[in-house]
């Protein structure tokens, strides 16, 4: 599969919802290539054949899973940030959600980071996933910043993507206490800097 291309999806019946949910929760919890079909099936309350009825393969539940991650991930985000009013206050409530998102859904850290250390062949169909989500965090960063820094969003928009991306990867190695606090305070005096700046 093309990298760039979008993944085939399912429709969810309700036994397919119950195996996303199981699955979701196995490979998060344990790693995707530690979780096989016959768990889920079981933790679900389907049969295999149901299973693969309804995704065909693994690989295609592991779209499922990340693909699901996602889109509730940024109807989160995109639900915060209608509240917000400027450009500053926007980009913070990015590491806000982020950090209420990561206590509540997260504790080991993102999960499109955790199955990038087991998913990291262009070919198979989650990749697209994995890196179109971060493509997406980094374009969100960059169009909240223009109204700021016009000739300098794309700079900005990189450095506050690395803020946020290593401190969920702090957060979840529980290396740093506090990372996306930190990150926070960081994108913060950036933002300061930039706006007297311009």
């Amino acid at each position: 599969m093309n990298p760039t291309e979008t993944p085939r999806r399912v429709a969810m019946t309700p036994a397919a919802r119950r195996v996303l949910e199981a699955a979701g929760r196995l490979f998060y919890e344990r790693g995707i290539h530690a979780v096989g079909v016959d768990l889920i099936a079981a933790e679900a309350g389907v049969t295999k054949k149901t299973l693969y009825d309804r995704f065909g393969s693994k690989d295609q539940l592991v779209v499922e899973y990340l693909a699901d991650r996602d889109e509730r991930w940024r109807a989160c985000l995109d639900a915060r940030l209608d509240t917000c009013g400027s450009p500053s206050d926007r980009v913070l409530a990015v590491f806000d959600v982020s950090r209420e998102w990561m206590d509540a859904t997260s504790p080991r850290g993102c999960s499109m980071v955790n199955a990038h250390a087991e998913i990291d062949d262009p070919s198979h169909p989650a990749y697209a996933i994995i890196t179109g989500q971060k493509q997406w965090m980094l374009t969100l960063f960059t169009d909240l910043v223009r109204p700021l820094v016009p000739t300098g969003a794309d700079f900005l928009g990189r450095t506050l993507m690395l803020l946020h991306e290593g401190a969920l990867v702090a957060f979840g190695l529980r290396v740093l206490p506090g990372a996306l606090e930190h990150a926070r305070e960081q994108a913060e005096m950036l933002l300061r800097t930039a706006a007297a700046a311009s």
